[in-house]
């Protein structure tokens, strides 16, 4: 079969000579627009990763770099057929230069793989890198035959940093050492249980002993078991990943059937501030990791504004309080501006693919480059690792809940604000 690339380049093998007066010059320097795709979960029950989606998409189309790009954006609905589905769409359809991608491995995994099967530039965040790299294998269970990417390329941090995190919250706490896991039968899920290279190994080094009640599906309405079993071996701590409604649904029924421990440290389902009013006050003290925030000491190469100025321009425009994946996805749009601005055609994705490798970029979210460092090397040229803290929701008196950091061990550069806090 030829690929869709292989046909683009045929045709402009036949085209030699048009535009010579612009050789050697970058792509975002030539006049004619460069094609972005982008897809996230805009719907469905992972919508909350979205939300700041078209502030950030209109922060770039003003921004000077942003006049060279036009982006056709999709909608994943939450759903990873769906994500591949648009992404082909994208590709064959609207004839990208490079694809964009966020939030979670259901979309990134599912549009990275269909980038390179077609020979697609593509860059994704918002997953931990293992979820992403390992998933992507044909056989994830067996790492000697993995193998890196061409054309697909991820920043964001991996389960080795949310597991330090989280160890290091829990380390100033009094507690049994008891751990209850939430593991769902999803991309997340399955790397966070992962009995090798997920959090049971690390806990077990650390002295922590864990109650894995096994993977439930998405959109449970009865936890009933797995508090249960919580309660049955002395649970003082609960972790995992589950998504929003589903951490809701567990809550709200542990506080119902007199389970409270002292700490619940939860990726994704409690990264937003509406998810954490949802649970009216019982909220108080739950904590998550914390990728980007507006204390972070970081600025955007897109618009020279630091975190914080970036933060506030979002609630300004939408009366809104911050969210952790708006500044992903705000480096995400400096990624492509920075790429596209080291090659001289935006339609040659070994070119293309080639400046990705060679990013180093001070962004929004920290240094972003492809230089294997934190990494295994097997996952070395194709993820770039972000720094990473730990927080704890606080309840205003006036109502609401700010996200306070509370460890800043493995990122000290990022101030703390508070200290760890038992839940009550």
């Amino acid at each position: 079969m030829i690929t869709r690339r292989e046909l683009l380049k045929n045709a402009a093998a036949t085209s030699v000579g048009l535009g010579a007066g612009l050789l050697g010059a970058p792509a975002i320097a030539t006049g004619a627009k460069i094609k972005l795709g982008y897809v996230s979960p805009q719907s469905g029950p992972l919508a909350a990763f979205s939300e700041a989606d078209d502030y950030i998409l209109k922060t770039f189309a003003e921004s000077e770099a942003g006049r060279h790009f036009e982006v056709a954006v999709k909608d994943s609905q939450s759903n990873p057929n769906r994500a591949a589905a648009v992404a082909r769409e994208l590709i064959v359809e609207d004839d990208i230069d490079l694809m964009l991608v966020a939030s979670t491995p259901e979309t990134t995994n599912p549009v990275a793989t269909a980038c390179e099967s077609e020979e697609i530039p593509c860059i994704s965040t918002v997953a931990p890198w293992q979820p992403y790299f390992i998933g992507q294998q044909g056989n994830p269970r067996d790492p000697d035959s993995w193998t890196p990417f061409d054309y697909s390329y991820h920043f964001f941090w991996g389960l080795e940093d949310v597991i330090a995190v989280f160890t290091a919250m829990w380390g100033r706490l009094d507690t049994n050492k008891q751990v209850g896991g939430l593991f769902p039968n999803d991309g997340d899920g399955n790397a966070w249980g992962d009995p090798e290279a997920g959090f049971p190994p690390v806990l077990s080094e650390l002295g922590y002993a864990l109650t894995d009640t096994g993977r439930y599906q998405n959109l449970t309405d009865d936890f009933s078991a797995q508090i249960n079993t919580f309660k049955r071996n002395r649970v003082e701590i609960v972790t995992g990943v589950p998504i929003p409604p589903d951490f809701t649904t567990f809550w709200t029924q542990s506080k119902q059937q007199g389970f409270t421990p002292k700490a619940a440290s939860i990726g994704k389902a409690i990264l937003f501030p509406q998810a954490v009013e949802a649970l009216g006050d019982t909220g108080h003290n739950l904590s998550s990791e914390v990728w980007w925030s507006p204390s972070h000491p970081f600025t955007s190469s897109l618009t020279g504004q630091r975190a914080g100025e970036v933060a506030a321009g979002y609630t300004r425009a939408t009366g809104k309080q911050w969210t952790q994946p708006i500044g992903f996805v705000h480096a995400l749009f400096e990624m492509a501006a920075d790429v596209m601005g080291r090659v001289e055609d935006s339609g040659d994705a070994d070119a293309v693919a080639a400046a990705i490798a060679a990013t180093e970029l001070d962004s929004a979210v920290g240094r972003i480059a492809f230089d294997g460092a934190g990494l295994p090397p097997f996952a070395a040229s194709n993820v770039a690792k972000t720094p990473l803290v730990g927080g704890q929701w606080r309840r205003r008196d006036g109502g609401g809940y700010d996200l306070i950091i509370v460890d800043n061990s493995a990122a000290p550069e990022i101030p703390a604000a508070g200290s760890m806090q038992a839940i009550t």
